[in-house]
């Protein structure tokens, strides 16, 4: 099955924050945005919410805390208990060294699951691009289809996109579908027109 969007195409970062936020103000909700490099803004002016991946960060990071300080508690309290040096079986300072390291390989490796996870990435996936230029010098703002479904829509958008300095605006077909973004319930366009539309 193809899933179908409209793409419009920008030559630099700056006409995409602002087209951004005009096509918001337009009423119209981009599915996903694609650029060579970060852009610093574009998730504001996108409306994303914010992530949780250091949430859950911070949760695993927990669990391997918890992970290290019990087992070596069982081991050394419990299971096996041995003097060494004259330290208590309980010698919790001289357990930072594998809290600290069983901390951060938690909190690395459960990141990244989640984030392979979250954004539906694995190497059994065929990866399909959207077009190449989005990995060297172009930057691609797409709008669904399946919301904007009508050439009316599609002919108002595309006027709209060009108005806004767009290059390029064509029809996309891609076999899988884009993963949905999450976007703010609530979101003040008017300060955001005024901060990327009005001071730059």
């Amino acid at each position: 099955m193809e899933h179908k969007y409209l793409v419009g195409f920008f030559e630099d970062e700056e006409p995409l924050v602002k087209a951004t936020v005009k096509m918001r103000k337009a009423g119209y909700q981009m599915k996903e945005v694609f650029t060579p490099f970060p852009v610093h803004g574009l998730d504001e002016a996108m409306g994303l919410q914010e992530t949780r991946l250091h949430t859950a960060g911070f949760v695993i990071g927990a669990c391997g805390t918890l992970t290290a300080i019990g087992g070596m508690s069982f081991i050394s309290a419990m299971d096996w208990p041995i003097i060494v040096g004259g330290k208590p079986f309980f010698s919790a300072p001289s357990w930072v060294p594998i809290t600290f390291e069983l901390t951060v390989l938690f909190a690395s490796i459960g990141m990244v699951v989640i984030y392979y996870l979250r954004n539906r990435l694995s190497i059994f996936r065929e990866v399909e691009i959207l077009d190449p230029r989005t990995t060297d010098d172009r930057f691609a703002m797409v709008f669904d289809r399946k919301q904007y479904h009508t050439d009316e829509d599609a002919e108002k958008m595309t006027s709209l996109l060009k108005s806004y300095g767009a290059i390029e605006v064509r029809p996309v077909s891609l076999k899988n579908e884009l993963h949905n973004n999450l976007f703010k319930q609530h979101d003040d366009l008017d300060y955001l027109e005024e901060k990327y539309l009005h001071h730059h």
